[in-house]
């Protein structure tokens, strides 16, 4: 449970960082089945439906950029929302309807995993409400040397920036010269492993590259108030054409709760992440193909 200290604060700043939202147990659980998977990944030459491969990836040497969807491809990783204090946390700020969009678990591997340049996660799926957000939870300690999540306060209560390249794509990153864009006014979140981060969606956020020499592992889950539907044409997450088949992938995103027929609608600024830029497969692609530039 969230005090209410803390509730205001995220509504005020955007943020919040939670310390030891998982026991000693838990911590040791989940790392041993993401050890596990990233060792696996040594035996893949591509990336697929479970792994975003770094440049120079290989058998001796994993690079991963992210573990895709990993709640869908081990179990526990969706059992830890509920057998921890997440669900809770979650009702605090999204209330008793919660449904799970996404999850990804950002590997940045020593010396050199990739930074991911400053972007709001609302441009990429902007919905009917932005009762949206994103969690961080980090399996390892988190410094600065190690790429941390740096976030600006309060911006998830200014305009949407333009996420678009000096062609007019899409390309997942602002411009770092945009005259709303102060860098200057970053905050970094440390924390040791256990600790998670709370971001709203509209939050400006990155992440510089991994300096250090140990990894840095960050599961994140997006989640929203049931009542926000994201909008027609983003091409995100309601992927299901057919009423029996969204119905279905609608029940399967629930954490608690019940989905909801009545979509909330409220007066937020709203970009499309349109015109796509070559490769919209992940954030890193969408930056890498659609040339952003980075602040970092």
């Amino acid at each position: 449970m969230l005090t209410d200290i803390q509730k205001k604060f995220y509504d005020d700043e955007g943020y919040l960082l939670v310390e030891d939202v998982l026991s000693e147990d838990q911590l040791n659980q989940i790392n041993k089945i993401t050890n596990d998977l990233i060792d696996k990944s040594r035996n893949i030459n591509k990336s697929n439906d479970v792994y975003d491969l770094e440049e120079g990836h290989s058998y001796s040497s994993p690079r991963l950029t992210r573990i895709k969807q990993p709640h869908q491809v081990n179990k526990f990783f969706w059992d830890i929302i509920k057998e921890s204090k997440i669900e809770n946390i979650l009702k605090d700020l999204l209330g008793k309807n919660i449904s799970l969009k996404t999850s990804k678990l950002n590997t940045k591997y020593p010396d050199g995993g990739s930074a991911i340049e400053w972007h709001q996660d609302w441009v990429f799926y902007p919905h009917t409400n932005d009762d949206v957000l994103a969690l961080g939870l980090m399996l390892n300690d988190v410094d600065h040397d190690n790429g941390p999540l740096m976030v600006i306060p309060r911006s998830h209560k200014g305009p949407v920036l333009s996420h678009e390249n000096e062609e007019g794509l899409f390309c997942g990153a602002i411009n770092p010269k945009d005259p709303n864009f102060n860098m200057n006014k970053a905050v970094t979140l440390t924390g040791r492993a256990g600790s998670m981060s709370i971001h709203h969606a509209r939050t400006l956020h990155g992440s510089a590259a991994n300096n250090s020499e140990k990894n840095r592992l960050i599961l994140f889950y997006e989640c929203n108030s049931a009542d926000a539907w994201p909008l027609v044409g983003t091409g995100v997450y309601l992927k299901q054409s057919s009423p029996v088949d969204l119905w279905k992938q609608m029940q399967s995103q629930m954490l608690c709760g019940n989905v909801c027929l009545t979509p909330r609608m409220t007066s937020v600024p709203i970009r499309l992440p349109l015109p796509p830029p070559p490769d919209y497969g992940s954030i890193f692609k969408t930056q890498k193909t659609g040339k952003a530039k980075s602040a970092f």
